[in-house]
């Protein structure tokens, strides 16, 4: 058995908490140690020793610590969250998981796009590089009439912000020539504790 101390004068942690004689043989001693009287407090006001004693009994041998274990546990979440117990605990770890699973998906495709956003950029220098090498001999010149920028929105001036219609009408021409997708991938579930 793993954790069994060998016995000594002094009672078990149940033994002692229930005010009793602690026999040799006694059911609870090698897994409630006479230094763990608060772990069997909470097992024994959730489930009730004679309950403890009744599954440790029916549970093989080799089990029972675990078992002892397990029962710590579910009393110890039961007296924190008596109306969930631990599935309370065991919903807010699968929520939190469904949530870092969405987060780490909205990464993942952020990756990919400016991934292939530099790949593109790349292949674009590439192949400015090389169509202005072979057609120089020197392969430093650049050749200004190759490059392609996209127009310059226009904007309104200082003196524009006065007139209202022209501001609007300035925002609103450069809205028609550059269509703006909105991608809401900031959504956030907030977490509840």
């Amino acid at each position: 058995m793993k954790g069994y101390e060998p016995r000594s004068s002094s009672s078990c942690a149940a033994c002692k908490f229930l005010k009793r004689r602690c026999i040799p043989n006694c059911i609870f001693a090698p897994y409630f140690r006479s230094d763990e009287c608060k772990k069997f407090a909470k097992v024994h006001k959730v489930f009730g020793a004679s309950n403890v004693s009744k599954i440790l009994v029916e549970v093989p041998e080799d089990q029972r610590e675990d078992t002892v274990n397990s029962l710590a546990y579910e009393a110890e979440a039961r007296l924190r969250d008596p109306v969930y117990g631990c599935i309370g605990a065991i919903a807010l770890l699968q929520r939190k998981m469904l949530e870092l699973q969405h987060d780490l998906a909205i990464a993942k495709d952020r990756l990919a796009r400016y991934s292939a956003v530099a790949a593109t950029a790349t292949a674009d220098a590439t192949s400015l590089i090389t169509s202005s090498s072979s057609s120089s001999d020197n392969i430093f010149h650049f050749n200004h009439s190759q490059v392609s920028l996209p127009p310059f929105p226009e904007f309104p001036s200082s003196s524009d912000f006065n007139d209202t219609a022209a501001f609007c009408h300035a925002s609103s021409s450069s809205s028609q020539s550059f269509p703006t997708t909105v991608v809401d991938d900031f959504i956030q579930i907030p977490y509840i504790f």
